[in-house]
């Protein structure tokens, strides 16, 4: 028997848009990431704890809300680090 993973929902691709100042977890603009709600992916703790609820919304076909830009199909969510704030666009695939 071969053993597949359970699929959770659609795939999320996050797309770092800007870099203001120096981010510590060395994401730069234009960095793509594969993420869900079980993987991380490489992503910062403290970015993927903020984009975790629109995550999880995203992931499972919803609409995303709360502090993040609306964009098409999408979201544009921030870090929590204001002195160095990194934007990442979160966008499902089918």
């Amino acid at each position: 028997m071969v053993e597949t993973k359970p699929k959770h929902g659609d795939k999320v691709i996050g797309t770092i848009k800007s870099v203001k100042g120096h981010c510590n977890a060395g994401h730069k603009v234009g960095d793509k990431f594969e993420i869900s709600c079980r993987n991380a992916a490489g992503l910062c703790g403290w970015l993927y704890y903020n984009i975790f609820p629109n995550l999880a919304i995203l992931q499972t076909g919803g609409d995303p809300w709360g502090d993040g830009i609306q964009v098409e199909k999408g979201i544009l969510m921030r870090c929590p680090d204001i002195d160095n704030e990194v934007t990442i666009e979160l966008k499902p695939t089918k």
